[in-house]
């Protein structure tokens, strides 16, 4: 195998092994498995809070991969190895932003809740519908619903 393939394959494999252990989902809570007091309860306060997801960085990392198999196309001897620096520098940036695009600030509800056996629970969720403060409610998967 060529060496430009095989830095092709080698970018290719750890571009993919970096994409799939990125991940953007909130971690929440499955409240559906607790007893039923501790799923129902009363809404205490709700704001809306400005949440700012941070990159990962896995975009710059794969830009930079892509970018510099790019530049690694272009000229030859000393020619070739500037263009794969600037590839991968630029690829960098561009990976960054878009995920960082991707990843833009949006307004959450925080949702705070007096549950039935007394706890205090406090769900953010993107929306609160018909939610009020005195409203009853029921906690399913980490969401808040009227019950």
């Amino acid at each position: 195998m060529k060496p430009t393939h095989a830095l092709s394959a080698a970018m290719v494999a750890v571009t993919l092994l970096t994409a799939g252990c990125a991940s953007n989902q909130p971690t929440s809570t499955n409240y559906s498995t607790q007893a039923d007091a501790s799923t129902y309860g009363t809404i205490e306060n709700i704001q809306v809070v400005r949440v700012d997801p941070a990159t990962s960085g896995a975009g710059a990392v794969a830009g930079g991969l892509v970018g510099a198999l790019v530049g690694n196309q272009i000229g030859s001897g000393g020619g070739r190895t500037a263009a794969t620096a600037a590839g991968a520098i630029g690829g960098a940036v561009v990976g960054n932003q878009i995920e960082s695009n991707r990843n833009a600030p949006h307004d959450m509800y925080q949702i705070s809740i007096r549950l039935d056996n007394g706890d205090y629970r406090t769900v953010n969720q993107d929306n609160a519908y018909d939610l009020r403060v005195g409203s009853r409610v029921r906690m399913v998967d980490g969401r808040v619903y009227r019950y």
